[in-house]
């Protein structure tokens, strides 16, 4: 007798899973965030070690690192500027600015002309749009999805990130090892176009007139507008605090920092570095796919502070492991926290701001990255003259007291269960 409400449970775990797709944009949606995710994890990981083999500095590195990053002030912008002008329209022209951007490097690249200072003219050309794709995104799955689909839709959206992560890490550096740079930049170019395609397809949420006329008369005062709305929102401006100090302390060690970590830390080579990057992205990977199945359930703002802890608690344990094999594990398990806090809090953000400010408060979660190349930048220098597992001992360890500090000075409003922000 117990067997069937076990059957019933795991068949609507698997129904809840798969709802998104029901939605024919998401269908489209789904695809082209995969193709473009695919694409920047192949570019990153190609050019990340080709800069720090060309210059054989962990400082050019972790510049390069935050050239990616450069666009962020530009996000906010681009997500209202969305819902003045249709989200569509901007979420095709940043992919059409992706895969011209990609098909410059590739020109260089067969003619034989590349040079690191052309990898970081085009990594800060990349840099200005990158960060408002993945605002566009969010906001596409705000605009098209119904509410109670949201949490499921924004997890399996999540999943185009890591797989990328995975597969686009492998992927990339066993093509750049097979064929070379300039053919494997073929195959890029060939996904960011097949992105753009499938994007024309997405729904079009047409922006009415009444809606234009309510708004203020500039871009700058949309942004204004949503800045103060996020300040007087109490479980808005925590979940911001949270983005930023892991954008400043825990991203930049597990990813623009894998190629000093693999090279000289770890002594291994490029398919060394894509497996610490795809081990990480598998353990998110997981964790996305276990939040479409149960996220649902779960209170959101709980679970962003609860995996933020984890996810510093496991990078503090990697940064301590004494070689690849004892790390592999420790950056996987980083991962899946990463991925149970970070997705939890965007779904909270979309399920509890008001329609007319997501595009705002998405481009605002998106200043947060900001984080990461002031983290970059401090932690060159710091890991230059102390090494790295000094660097990332600091790092983790102030990470995890400011995430206490964010818990208990904003507790009413998301740790409670009965606040919005642990709606399920």
């Amino acid at each position: 007798m117990s067997a069937a409400p076990t059957r019933s449970s795991a068949a609507g775990a698997s129904t809840a899973a798969l709802a998104p797709f029901a939605v024919k944009s998401f269908r489209f949606q789904w695809p082209a965030d995969l193709a473009t995710s695919w694409a920047l994890e192949m570019e990153n990981i190609i050019l990340a070690w080709y800069i720090l083999v060309e210059t054989q500095s962990v400082v050019m590195l972790t510049l390069f690192g935050s050239l990616q990053y450069l666009g962020t002030m530009f996000a906010p912008v681009l997500g209202v500027t969305g819902q003045r002008i249709g989200n569509k329209k901007t979420y095709c022209g940043l992919r059409l600015a992706f895969t011209t951007l990609s098909a410059v490097t590739m020109t260089l690249a067969v003619s034989g002309l590349l040079m690191p200072v052309h990898v970081f003219i085009i990594g800060a050309a990349m840099g200005v749009v990158r960060p408002a794709d993945m605002v566009l995104r969010y906001a596409m799955v705000g605009e098209t999805m119904p509410a109670a689909g949201i949490i499921g839709a924004t997890s399996i959206s999540r999943t185009t990130q890591d797989s990328a992560r995975v597969m686009g890490a492998l992927t990339g550096a066993a093509l750049a090892a097979w064929l070379g740079m300039a053919k494997t930049y073929m195959v890029i170019v060939t996904l960011y176009f097949c992105s753009l395609m499938l994007s024309l397809n997405v729904a079009n949420k047409q922006v009415t007139q009444e809606a234009k006329e309510a708004r203020p008369a500039s871009a700058f005062g949309d942004l204004r507008d949503g800045l103060v709305y996020v300040w007087r929102t109490p479980h808005l401006l925590a979940a911001m605090a949270i983005a930023f100090l892991v954008n400043l302390s825990a991203f930049p060690l597990t990813n623009s920092l894998l190629p000093y970590v693999a090279k000289d830390v770890y002594h291994t080579d490029q398919r060394g570095l894509s497996y610490l990057a795809a081990s990480f992205a598998f353990g998110a990977l997981m964790g996305s796919i276990i939040l479409s199945r149960i996220g649902y359930r779960l209170p959101p703002a709980r679970m962003m502070l609860v995996f933020c802890a984890i996810w510093y608690s496991m990078t503090l344990l990697f940064a301590q492991m004494p070689g690849f094999t004892a790390g592999i594990p420790m950056i996987m398990l980083a991962g899946c926290a990463q991925s149970m806090s970070m997705v939890p809090l965007s779904a909270m953000l979309l399920r509890t701001t008001h329609e007319g400010f997501r595009g705002h408060v998405m481009g605002t979660r998106t200043l947060m990255i900001y984080g990461v190349p002031i983290g970059l930048m401090i932690a060159g220098p710091l890991i230059a003259h102390y090494g790295y597992r000094v660097t990332a001992t600091l790092y983790c360890v102030s990470g995890l007291l400011c995430t206490a500090l964010i818990g208990w000075y904003w507790r009413e409003h998301i740790w409670r269960a009965d606040a919005p922000a642990n709606r399920r």
